[in-house]
């Protein structure tokens, strides 16, 4: 069972048809909307700040999503993709946007609608990228427009995906349970 835990007063709220792996971390002051998909050994730390994601969200193994103290906070919005050992720090990820493996996000940055962030980028500080962008390296620079269609396309293929993904666990959390 996740560990959910409050501190500072904040209890996190979880919203409904959510799948928490067993060994997610959420603390404090977070609010995760519908159909999201929490994986294996993520750390979403409310305990500076706020956390606030939207529906049908998956946040892959390993990513850990935190702020700082009374300077920043986290805004997620719907239909987004986190992948695997992702840091966001601070940042705003708005509707169907995709955060490769291994990014780092870091506090002040804005990814815009139905942008991509490919694997293993660095998204320096205050960074803005607009929506349909596609940003790789490290530092993160633009590479390209991707066509909205394509990026939708494949954003909510994958977000679909998870939400197909986490039923799987949810089945077999039912099965254990019953034996």
């Amino acid at each position: 069972m996740a560990i959910i835990k409050s501190v500072r007063g904040f209890t996190p709220v979880i919203g409904e048809d959510c799948y928490l792996a067993d060994n997610a971390v959420i603390i404090g002051d977070v609010v995760i909307g519908d159909q999201c998909s929490i994986w294996f050994s993520t750390v979403l730390r409310g305990d500076v700040n706020s956390i606030r994601i939207g529906n049908r969200v998956n946040i892959q193994d390993g990513s850990v999503l935190h702020t700082l103290y009374q300077k920043s906070t986290i805004e997620i919005g719907n239909d987004v993709s986190i992948g695997h050992n992702v840091t966001v720090h601070g940042a705003k990820i708005e509707d169907g946007a995709l955060i490769g493996m291994g990014a780092v996000i870091l506090d002040g940055v804005v990814v815009g609608e139905g942008a991509i962030v490919a694997a293993g980028s660095v998204v320096l500080s205050n960074t803005k990228i607009e929506p349909g962008a596609l940003y790789g390296g490290a530092p993160a620079k633009f590479i390209k427009k991707v066509e909205p269609e394509k990026a939708m396309e494949m954003n909510q293929k994958i977000a679909k995906n998870y939400l197909m993904y986490s039923q799987w666990y949810k089945d077999e959390d039912c099965k254990s349970e019953k034996e």
